[in-house]
């Protein structure tokens, strides 16, 4: 995804105006090959968020793990709760989707779910819950200050009110890191009626062969 310059932008030491000029125009052809238009629903956030980073404890080991434990994989960090009514399961059915839209590309994917409510989401009721969407997802649970941390991170916003009813609100992006943890692009809107499914999993498959 995006515009990197593949090749040397200026004029090559040693080359004659001609020879340049077929230069550029192998190299007009190589980025061309290089570009990748993102869907409509993704928007690259390259240089503009930081690289993969928490220690939060998985819910089905129960043991400390760090952004280090998901390097090598293409890794979508997503924050929710288990007793989301819509948003959370349709983002998570959808990805599901657009894993199947891969191919043999999909088991270079790692998903993240991160509970914005560890008071009712128990290791197991979020190991439950997880596998309900895929082999590929890992269920997260942090300490009020992992969370805050990590949803500081990446400006993402959530609370959790329990009286007079219990009541949680949470951002609905789905953020994407390439194997080396470095930010690509957010999805959004993956609990919509008809996304882009074709479109994100063409994006993630980008980023999964790069």
């Amino acid at each position: 995804m995006g515009t990197d310059t593949c090749l040397p932008a200026g004029p090559v030491a040693g080359k004659t105006p001609s020879m340049f000029r077929r230069f550029l125009f192998c190299a007009f052809l190589a980025l061309a090959g290089c570009h990748h238009d993102l869907s409509p629903q993704d928007v690259s956030v390259r240089g503009l968020v930081p690289p993969l980073g928490f220690t939060m404890t998985d819910a089905a080991t129960g043991k400390t793990v760090t952004a280090a434990d998901f390097k090598g994989a293409v890794t979508l960090l997503y924050f929710g709760y288990t007793n989301c009514p819509d948003v959370c399961p349709a983002t998570l059915y959808n990805l599901d989707r657009i894993e199947k839209r891969m191919g043999a590309d999909a088991g270079k994917v790692r998903i993240i779910f991160v509970t914005v409510d560890p008071d009712r989401d128990t290791g197991a009721a979020l190991t439950q819950y997880v596998n309900l969407f895929g082999a590929n997802l890992t269920g997260l649970r942090g300490t009020a200050d992992q969370l805050f941390d990590l949803a500081r991170r990446y400006r993402v916003v959530f609370s959790v009110s329990k009286t007079p009813e219990y009541t949680v609100t949470h951002s609905a992006a789905v953020y994407v890191f390439n194997a080396k943890g470095e930010p690509e692009f957010i999805i959004a809107g993956l609990d919509q009626t008809k996304p882009d499914l074709d479109g994100i999993a063409s994006d993630l498959k980008y980023v999964a062969e790069e």
